[in-house]
């Protein structure tokens, strides 16, 4: 109970009123007055020792009436006692049944704290502790569990679902060597499996069983520009599309890591307009001959090359001169970003970087030249024929002109 400071005028009024009406008692007196009646019966005593007004209560009160309300109050006192004894048992039980549902709930919420694992928690302790309890220490609403409850049967057949998608996205994920993410684990579900899902379930079953793809690793700078080149525009301005192939193209230099801190480098020369690779080299230098057997490749693999953009950084195989008179006989004009702008060729940038990222599968190197080589091969082969891209509406490279193709057959015949 807050203790209350009285002023001494307080006191004397308190003890006046009591003073003034035979027929009032203590515990009376002290509920008008908002105090403790044993407060109350210590002011009056201290009056009576002083001699004060209260005296005269006893030349009007006779002795047996004193004692009659002196055994009535006391009374009162003990029943209230007994009352407040009650209410804090009461509540002492309800404090150590609060205890004992936190106590639980903070092992289980260890990790979360969310509704669900609120429901789930009352669901398994119900049995322990009665449900308002439950709700009442945890804050749920008793309507929201019931309907969570009620709703097992629908959890459970979804969760049936979500694992049969699962093992299914397993199984594209392995077929692409664990490299698919979200988007392309959708399109091949959709075309090879015929199934009508959205991308999103797909994250969501993924992230569940924790399915996912390799992420970009840092990017290495590897080519070097050469300032005494002879300058070259920039005919992209970072474009990196095409309205039909072999129209422009795109090429870089990465190193692929070996065994013993060896590297080799591979060359490659990509179509913007379906991103195909259509030339690409491996070696154990960085020499001209690296792009140069790149873009014969590439020449090979159209046919001809006649009046298509051959984009590039500045490195120095690109801007030399054995370079420069190959894409002259070959038909080809260079184009060039500005020096030390990666962005500028980021799209190829990008293809390396995805590249290495599946291949390696984060390893820190191939196990050997041979292993490099069959692996990159592999992978490339791959890329151009099955592999989804999402800048081709989720097609393989070779697919997409593909259908490039009979598009264009179809209207020159309706023409």
């Amino acid at each position: 109970m807050v203790m209350k400071v009285y002023s001494p005028e307080f006191k004397a009024d308190a003890v006046a009123l009591f003073s003034s009406d035979p027929d009032l008692t203590i515990a009376q007196t002290a509920r008008d007055l908002g105090i403790n009646a044993e407060t109350l019966r210590n002011w009056i005593r201290a009056d009576r020792a002083r001699g004060g007004i209260s005296t005269t209560r006893k030349n009007v009160t006779s002795t047996t009436r004193a004692d009659q309300a002196t055994v009535e109050e006391l009374k009162a006192e003990n029943e209230a006692l007994r009352q407040e004894l009650k209410a804090a048992r009461k509540e002492n039980a309800t404090l150590a049944t609060e205890r004992d549902i936190l106590r639980k709930a903070t092992k289980f919420f260890r990790r979360r704290d969310e509704l669900v694992s609120r429901c789930r928690f009352i669901e398994d302790h119900r049995k322990t502790f009665k449900v308002k309890r439950l709700c009442q220490v945890l804050e749920v609403a008793r309507s929201t569990y019931y309907k969570w409850r009620e709703a097992r049967a629908a959890r459970a057949a979804r969760e049936r679902a979500d694992e049969a998608l699962a093992e299914k996205i397993k199984t594209v994920h392995a077929e692409s060597d664990g490299t698919y993410g979200s988007p392309r684990v959708t399109a091949e579900l959709r075309d090879t499996h015929g199934m009508q899902i959205n991308e999103k379930k797909v994250a969501r079953v993924m992230r569940k069983f924790h399915i996912a793809g390799f992420r970009l690793r840092k990017k290495v700078r590897t080519t070097v520009p050469e300032p005494s080149a002879t300058p070259v525009p920039d005919l992209f301005k970072r474009d990196f599309t095409a309205p039909a192939p072999n129209l422009k193209y795109m090429g870089d230099i990465t190193y692929l890591p070996v065994a013993d801190g060896e590297f080799r480098y591979l060359a490659t020369v990509i179509d913007c307009f379906s991103r195909r690779v259509v030339g690409w080299s491996i070696a154990d230098h960085m020499r001209t001959e690296l792009v140069a057997d790149a873009l014969k490749m590439a020449h090979a693999t159209r046919g001809n090359l006649n009046d298509a953009i051959f984009h590039s950084d500045h490195g120095a195989q690109y801007a030399s001169r054995e370079f420069a008179d190959l894409c002259t006989e070959l038909g080809v004009t260079q184009s060039m970003g500005a020096v030390g702008t990666s962005a500028d060729n980021a799209a190829c940038e990008s293809f390396h970087a995805s590249m290495k990222r599946e291949t390696l599968q984060g390893a820190r190197c191939y196990d050997g030249p041979g292993d490099c080589r069959r692996r990159v091969f592999r992978w490339l082969t791959r890329y151009n024929t099955r592999r989804r891209h999402s800048t081709n509406g989720q097609l393989s490279p070779v697919a997409y002109e593909h259908c490039y193709e009979q598009l264009s057959t179809t209207m020159t015949l309706a023409a």
